[in-house]
């Protein structure tokens, strides 16, 4: 039985993506560029992460 005992190559991460811009005017993007500045003086990130692709997807939305 052969037991392989050293490590695979190094993990390659990619840079975070930048933050969203909501679209000026957008009911729907103001409402979460809210919800994400109350969450980040809340100290809740995981919150801001999760407005940041709601934002991100419904830009994606918009466009199509």
């Amino acid at each position: 039985m052969d037991v392989k005992t050293t490590m695979t190559g190094p993990v390659d991460l990619p840079l975070p993506l930048l933050e969203p811009v909501p679209v000026a005017g957008c009911d729907v993007c103001e409402v979460l560029a809210r919800d994400r500045e109350t969450a980040r003086r809340c100290g809740d990130l995981s919150k801001v992460t999760d407005c940041n692709v709601e934002i991100r997807s419904h830009h994606q939305e918009v466009a199509s």
